[in-house]
């Protein structure tokens, strides 16, 4: 390894252990003292009762663990969103899981726990996996209602789901280990099956306080609505547990009896290790991304040994296309090269732009990946389309246009990582969030805005200078340079991964070593869902 590798792989390694820091900030969930009063009451922590639930012999993959990081401040902050969730396996069948962390705000809900959970149930649509809901959350965070309570992205799409995700005949189980408040209270209930925890698990519409204010009875938590009511007297439980184990050991049983379904039928072979040690990876890219860098090396540390072909090498070079095998998972990617290359009339292209040739290379190879039933795995290091008079003759637009038709319309399941830039069109045409990745994952190397840093702070100084000017204020070479700091500041904060994981424009940001293994587990689960469209591409212009 070079010296410049080895400072490449300080680099990225040390940007990893910050985001080490802050996850395990964020596993404190409300802190130390919440989690005492847990065990108190002899509750298991939402993070203790995945694990106990989960194979511990299989990989847990955590959704939105950084989601709500930032927000929320005036209110105290909000980890995690108040939920716990993933993708793991019970009993060896791979499920989506979702816990509410009763030691944030007991559990309440705010507006980006009410993001997470409708992600999470997203997953369990498009992958047709069991869903296990781990119940403890005194409903909505009333401070916020507006933002969480009527739209329809909101709380009430919860229930709405619930009932679409029954009808598709996908598996609901929720276990009540604790509060089950107000309309919060139609989730278990529209599950499959509920279980409750004898003395700590409750569900009712109103609380005893709000029943006593509302008609003047008087009632005590268990009577009104613990577990001995609901399974005796209203029925609306199936189970109760005296322990949080002996309902999550009933879960697993109940796991382990479903039967096997028809699943995609995408191709898996048996796994090779990569042609590049795994460690490998931390060194391709600089530190701030500023230098070139061959994006086959990537490739080489994720796909399983001498697997990868080259689609059209030789044509539209600022895009990697090629079929190979992740895992023994046969997939098709797509990877922003780079290096700056040239191609065959001698004209230089600058790494990270796409130009007129790779869009219609990248259009074709998404197409064919369609044709032949291969997941899709998107590799995103892009600055955007190419401008000027030249590029916009040559129809840059009708070009980025059918790229962007091929990744709206596929039908296979497509997976994105973002490893560096992720800027403005780019980010479409490399299938950001908004062109339904099954997962996308981030690395600490991301940046996500709508152009960089420096372009954007430049036409936003211009905006500002020139209104403050339009007022009669005179700006100073020293004002200017001070608004333009501030400007740059505010913007490179927003386009951190950090900012993209609270908002859940990824789900999380990830070790770039664990690459391999989270791509491989996106198509284990994408594998459950046997209904694949017709592909379809509508009009092209060409």
């Amino acid at each position: 390894m070079s010296l410049e590798q080895n400072k490449n792989e300080d680099a990225m390694k040390l940007a990893y252990s910050q985001v080490r820091q802050r996850l395990e900030k964020i596993y404190e969930g409300g802190g130390k003292k919440s989690i005492e009063k847990q065990k108190e009451r002899n509750k298991l922590t939402a993070r203790e009762r995945i694990t106990y639930l989960c194979d511990s012999d299989k990989p847990f993959v955590e959704i939105g663990a950084f989601a709500g990081f930032g927000m929320y401040e005036e209110q105290g902050g909000c980890p995690a969103g108040g939920t716990v969730s993933g993708v793991g396996y019970i009993s060896g069948r791979q499920c989506v899981i979702v816990a509410n962390d009763q030691t944030v705000k007991a559990g309440a809900w705010f507006p980006i726990t009410g993001k997470k959970n409708l992600r999470m149930q997203e997953i369990a649509i498009e992958n047709k996996l069991p869903i296990i809901y781990l119940v403890d959350s005194a409903g909505v965070f009333l401070p916020m209602q507006d933002e969480i309570f009527p739209d329809k992205e909101h709380f009430g799409r919860i229930f709405f789901n619930n009932a679409r995700i029954s009808a598709m005949g996908i598996t609901q189980i929720a276990a009540v280990m604790g509060a089950c408040v107000a309309g919060g209270a139609y989730l278990p209930i529209m599950s499959d099956e509920t279980l409750m925890v004898e003395g700590n698990g409750s569900i009712y519409l109103a609380g005893p306080y709000l029943v006593k204010a509302a008609i003047g009875e008087d009632i005590d938590n268990e009577t009104l609505g613990g577990a001995d009511t609901h399974t005796s007297i209203s029925g609306i439980a199936d189970y109760k547990f005296e322990t949080e184990h002996a309902c999550l050991d009933h879960i697993k049983k109940t796991i382990s009896k479903l039967g096997e379904s028809e699943n995609a039928g995408f191709s898996k072979i048996e796994s090779l290790d990569p042609k590049k040690n795994g460690d490998e990876i931390y060194s391709v890219l600089s530190e701030g991304n500023i230098k070139p860098y061959n994006v086959l090396d990537i490739i080489d540390c994720i796909t399983d040994a001498d697997s990868f072909d080259e689609f059209k090498e030789d044509y539209g070079k600022t895009i990697v296309c090629g079929y190979g095998r992740i895992e023994g998972w046969a997939v098709g990617i797509v990877a922003n090269q780079r290096l700056i290359v040239k191609n065959k009339k001698g004209e230089m292209q600058l790494g990270g732009v796409i130009y007129n040739d790779s869009a219609d290379k990248a259009a074709r190879f998404i197409m064919n990946c369609n044709q032949k039933k291969i997941p899709l795995v998107f590799l995103q290091d892009v600055t955007g389309f190419m401008v000027g008079s030249r590029s916009e003759h040559s129809g840059i637009i009708k070009d980025g246009a059918k790229l962007v038709n091929a990744v709206a319309n596929s039908v296979v399941p497509k997976i994105t990582i973002v490893i560096g830039n992720s800027y403005g069109a780019g980010n479409y045409a490399m299938c950001g969030k908004a062109y339904g990745p099954r997962f996308i994952y981030a690395w600490p190397s991301a940046k996500i805005a709508v152009m960089g840093g420096e372009q954007a702070a430049k036409t936003l100084l211009q905006i500002q200078v020139a209104a403050m000017k339009s007022k009669g204020k005179e700006v100073s070479a020293e004002e200017e340079k001070k608004l333009l700091d501030e400007i740059i500041d505010r913007y490179n904060m927003q386009t951190t991964p950090y900012y993209a994981a609270a908002r859940l424009w990824v789900d999380d940001i990830i070790d770039p070593k664990d690459t391999r293994k989270l791509i491989a587990e996106g198509i284990a689960a994408a594998n459950h869902n046997k209904d694949i469209a017709e592909f379809k591409t509508g009009v092209f212009q060409v």
